[in-house]
């Protein structure tokens, strides 16, 4: 295999791993997968998935709204299986124990990825319906379920882990919860061919970071924190500091070493928009570049993650549109 310019200058062991993680599902044949389920009780199935998309993230929802119709509701069933997988270890109002939702996920995962997904006249319970429609999802566009398989394995280290050591270990985190979703929405937009992984994983990579860094006051009040330990250590933070809340000259400075990295990452992710499908690219590019705008929100309002929860308006994301659109036209890999 011909490695990409991205992946053949490699110098991290993290990009390294990662990327071999995101070649092995494509190295194994897997049988195909046949979805028996009549036409209204499958476009019940989708319009839960598309409900459910719209509800919980306004940012996916606009940007998968650029696709064709078939497409957009194909990656509303990714988002909804993802936000059905993710649900079950996060939601605050959870009385299980750990060890209970981690039974819980293994259910779910045989559920969801069962070579037989529930169908019939009427659908049982929401699970089901997004089980029924990411089957079919799958079938449609011949996703690899080896990649769905490392994001359930991805969502349980939030069962078994709450610190990182360092950046290697979260950006492995990163990729089981988000780059595999990358990867598997580009069997759904179209793609060059296996060039295009690397930047795949980066971009996950880069919007897990984003999520993080906005998310640092929610994370941890649910006792978790993420922001790598070494690298805590190094701008002179501690626990006590996190708890505090406080935003001083340290924070400042962690937290422009951290957006610096994240929107490295981002430019050297987003070229990869020019390896997918015509059809989405404005989508993936959209997606890829109003997430990046939460980091302006960040620094403008003085690194405050810890009260705040940064976002982008509908202004904001409004007018960032057109110039998103013309690089997705014209092509992020150019010059000028």
């Amino acid at each position: 295999m011909t490695l990409s310019t991205l992946e053949s200058h490699l110098t991290s062991s993290w990009e390294r791993r990662l990327f071999a993680l995101a070649h092995e599902p494509l190295e194994h044949s897997e049988p195909p997968l046949s979805v028996q389920a009549d036409a209204e009780t499958l476009e019940r199935a989708y319009a839960h998935c598309i409900a459910l998309t719209q509800e919980h993230s306004k940012t996916f929802y606009l940007a998968s709204a650029l696709m064709p119709p078939a497409k957009r509701r194909a990656v509303r069933a990714l988002y909804a299986f993802c936000r059905v997988s993710d649900d079950l270890v996060d939601q605050a109002e959870s009385t299980a124990s750990g060890g209970d939702r981690l039974a819980q996920l293994e259910s779910w995962r045989a559920c969801a990825l069962s070579g037989h997904p529930v169908a019939g006249s009427s659908l049982a319970v929401a699970k089901d319906m997004v089980a029924l429609a990411w089957a079919d999802t799958r079938a449609r566009f011949c996703i690899p379920t080896r990649y769905a398989h490392q994001l359930i394995d991805g969502v349980a280290w939030d069962l078994l882990k709450t610190r990182y050591a360092t950046f290697d270990e979260l950006a492995e985190y990163a990729y089981g919860v988000a780059s595999t979703v990358g990867l598997m929405s580009m069997h759904i937009t179209g793609f060059s061919g296996r060039e295009a992984i690397p930047y795949a994983v980066k971009l996950g990579v880069a919007l897990q970071l984003t999520n993080i860094l906005r998310d640092v006051g929610e994370d941890w009040a649910s006792g978790r924190l993420y922001l790598p330990q070494d690298e805590l250590v190094a701008y002179g933070l501690s626990e006590d500091d996190m708890a505090s809340g406080r935003v001083d000259d340290r924070w400042r400075a962690l937290m422009r070493f951290q957006i610096e990295r994240n929107r490295r990452l981002y430019d050297e992710a987003l070229p990869g928009v020019d390896l997918l499908h015509a059809e989405g690219r404005f989508a993936i590019a959209a997606a890829g570049e109003l997430y990046c705008g939460i980091l302006e929100d960040i620094e403008a309002n003085d690194y405050q993650v810890f009260t705040r929860r940064a976002h982008l308006t509908g202004w904001g994301k409004a007018r960032r549109l057109p110039g998103i659109w013309w690089r997705a036209r014209t092509g992020y890999g150019k010059e000028g």
